[in-house]
């Protein structure tokens, strides 16, 4: 169905094992695979931002009035795959499935200005092709331990109660659980001690649209002695991440695959910074694309059993935003 690119992860290996920095930047499906040394980053035309990794000076403040539209799909188009997905559910194929759409947008800014001027946990900046600005880190690995923080439901902050309503509704809730549970396991295939730190912490995300509050979770282990310094073996075990797949994954992936009826691409593919010790990876989400001249924002949520139509729909829609404030 689709091949991984053995021979990058390899590459990785090399770098981390000789404690070379490198930025990776690895797509939805694990195909494509690009590693850039701290030299090239400039040259290749990325902008970073991470917590403790950044390229860009401060910008300028933005001179103009944020222009901005979006035009989803029609209900009906987006529950012929949401209709498809809840049928492999209830057959037994899946009990997660993460759905995404895309967006079309229209905007006064580019998307190097997008870049500049948003706030978010995560920013890169790919030459005039991509942007996002992701709040969801993926993995962390400190001194021979990792840890992963999967971020599952979002509800929209001006509610009465809004966090508490997130934290106790039936359907956000089973989906964390399950996800917190896919992503225990994948991390146990890498590690050993693997525990559960935080449970259902929620996170609050500005936005010139509106504010959302989000569900995270802490997970950590200790590092296999056959994983220690390969970073690019971690990477392809662990990748596609949990979060933004499903489970059980592999049965998972063909469903979205057909439902979804577009490539996803870069988008909740995975990228992150090797210091030549430790690595900072986050998932690719809040994604914007250029493809020609139109601007496209790929967004979506989880599936299960209880998921109803009208409320996933308002929640794929709610993420098409900029945190431009």
């Amino acid at each position: 169905m689709f091949s991984v690119n053995h021979q990058k992860f390899l590459e990785m290996d090399e770098l981390s094992l000789q404690k070379v920095p490198y930025f990776f930047i690895i797509d939805f499906l694990g195909e494509k695979v690009e590693i850039f040394r701290e030299h090239e980053i400039k040259k290749a035309g990325l902008q970073i931002d991470f917590q403790n990794f950044s390229t860009p000076e401060m910008p300028d403040p933005l001179q103009k009035k944020m222009e901005w539209k979006s035009y989803p799909e029609t209900r009906e188009h987006f529950k012929a795959g949401f209709d498809k997905v809840q049928k492999n559910i209830r057959l037994g194929n899946s009990y997660l499935v993460n759905y995404t759409r895309k967006t079309k947008i229209e905007t006064n800014l580019t998307l190097e200005e997008i870049f500049f001027h948003s706030s978010a946990k995560y920013k890169v900046l790919y030459k005039d092709f991509f942007v996002f600005f992701s709040p969801e880190t993926f993995v962390k690995i400190t001194n021979g331990n990792i840890s992963t923080y999967p971020m599952k439901g979002t509800i929209d902050a001006s509610l009465d109660n809004a966090a508490e309503i997130l934290k106790n509704d039936k359907k956000e809730k089973a989906e964390h659980y399950t996800v917190v549970d896919l992503l225990r396991n994948d991390l146990s295939m890498v590690a050993d001690e693997v525990k559960v730190d935080k449970f259902q912490y929620i996170d609050f995300i500005k936005t010139k649209q509106k504010d959302l509050y989000a569900m995270s979770s802490e997970i950590s282990g200790k590092l296999k002695p056959e994983f220690e310094g390969k970073l690019g073996s971690i990477m392809k075990t662990l990748v596609p991440a949990g979060s933004i797949l499903g489970a059980p994954k592999p049965k998972t992936m063909e469903i979205i695959l057909e439902a979804e009826g577009y490539d996803r691409g870069y988008y909740t593919g995975v990228c992150g910074w090797f210091d030549g010790k430790n690595t900072d990876s986050c998932v690719m989400i809040r994604f914007i694309e250029k493809e020609g001249e139109s601007l496209y924002f790929k967004s979506g949520g989880g599936i299960t059993h209880m998921s109803v139509l009208e409320d996933e729909y308002q929640e794929m829609k709610n993420k098409i935003y900029v945190p431009i404030h």
